[in-house]
């Protein structure tokens, strides 16, 4: 498998056959250069993608999507994206800005910048935009590219991270937006979501793994544990690990209300010890499990 390594923006630029004006970032329009080869990137730098064209199914990690008009996706270093090159080329529309962690050195973007998780996404949950949206984001690398071709000065760096974070900033607005309107969606996450918690006891997995993590539910729901984490939150207002901790809570009760103790409660759940089960109930519930049953029996 051939990949690109994108060790700076210039690697990915010059490779489809853009010259840069600046060595931290790059700004593509794709309709300017089409047909262009395709490449599987393996990328240290941050990328935004925006595309306009669903002529071609990229790979990201492990998955593939069909983009449609308008969708955007990010990277972040560390991460594999792209199609392989088979040696054809294809016409691609949209837009692509890269730049290099560098950039941001001494700005407040550089403390901010893990913030957005959406970085972290997987492909299958990229941001699909409105009309209004796009051109926002275009708006935005257009002005990044001006600034790049300007001369340059000691404001220039500044200004082109301010344009960065201001295209972040709505790019999470767009996401939110984006989990309100699909409010029957994540109903039907939410409620597969206890499904597989609810499979992972009966099958006895805590026995072997412990109790449950984002990570696994995540996993078989065939989203990245960013994107469920933040959906979770956007629509019940509660944090992923608080969310998995009331659900065990609640399945504490319904172990202790049949018959068990405390101990046999806390390691059927998957606890290494009773106290941190009792921790747990506690910081929940506000009383202890032996409350609960003191409680129960009353």
């Amino acid at each position: 498998m051939k990949i690109l390594k994108v060790n700076k923006p210039s690697d990915y630029s010059s490779y489809i056959g853009v010259i840069d004006r600046h060595p931290l970032i790059s700004v593509i329009e794709y309709d300017r250069i089409s047909p262009v080869f395709t490449t599987l990137n393996d990328y240290k730098v941050y990328g935004i993608f925006l595309r306009g064209d669903n002529l071609v199914d990229l790979t990201y990690g492990c998955g593939l999507y069909d983009y449609k008009e308008g969708t955007l996706l990010a990277v972040a270093p560390g991460q594999l994206g792209g199609t392989e090159d088979n040696g054809e080329k294809v016409n691609l529309s949209g837009w692509a800005l890269l730049f290099h962690p560098d950039l941001l050195h001494g700005s407040s973007l550089e403390k901010r910048i893990d913030s957005y998780t959406f970085f972290d996404y997987s492909l299958n949950e990229a941001l699909h935009m409105t009309e209004e949206e796009r051109d926002i984001i275009i708006g935005l690398m257009r002005s990044i590219e001006t600034e790049i071709n300007k001369p340059t000065d000691s404001h220039q760096d500044n200004i082109i991270v301010n344009y960065i974070e201001l295209m972040l900033n709505f790019c999470q607005r767009f996401y939110d937006r984006q989990f309100l309107t699909r409010k029957l969606e994540n109903t039907n996450i939410l409620s597969r979501f206890h499904e597989v918690l609810k499979d992972y006891y009966s099958s006895e997995l805590q026995m072997m793994h412990g109790i449950p993590t984002l990570q696994y539910i995540a996993e078989r729901l065939c989203l990245s544990p960013s994107y469920l984490g933040d959906l979770i939150k956007r629509t019940t207002g509660t944090n992923a690990s608080k969310y998995i901790q009331r659900m065990i809570v609640q399945e504490a009760k319904n172990l202790l209300s049949s018959g068990k103790n405390i101990s046999q409660t806390a390691y059927s759940l998957g606890f290494d010890y009773p106290q941190h089960f009792s921790r747990l109930f506690k910081r929940e519930e506000g009383i202890t499990p032996k409350e609960y049953l003191k409680y129960r029996k009353s």
